[in-house]
């Protein structure tokens, strides 16, 4: 079975018969719908890394945990990209976690 690289495993799919065969067919359908359950599973992890839109203040404590976590401020002092974001402006603006600091990008 090859792997995809965020680690959900491509199906080996059974040889289809010569003629319609039940058997086949629910072996088929059971292969698909484990691959596209843990290929949605992948996608809903990933999509859980990214945060509401919130307040500079309102965001977790930056650390190694959440290095690549993205997410959005709306009370941005500045915009400049890269810049360790502080709250209490008016910009609304994309934050990431670079580990040990938000930054705006």
């Amino acid at each position: 079975m090859a792997t995809l690289q965020d680690g959900v495993q491509v199906p080996v799919l059974p040889q289809a018969t010569s003629q319609y065969d039940v058997h086949f067919q629910d072996q088929y359908s059971s292969a698909l719908r484990i691959f596209f359950n843990r290929l949605v599973g992948a996608y809903n992890a990933l999509q859980a890394r990214n945060l509401a839109a919130t307040t500079v203040a309102g965001l977790p404590t930056a650390g190694t945990s959440l290095k690549g976590v993205k997410g959005f401020v709306t009370d941005a002092t500045a915009t400049t990209f890269a810049s360790v974001v502080a709250g209490t402006g008016a910009n609304a603006v994309p934050v990431y976690c670079d580990g040990t600091n938000w930054r705006i990008g």
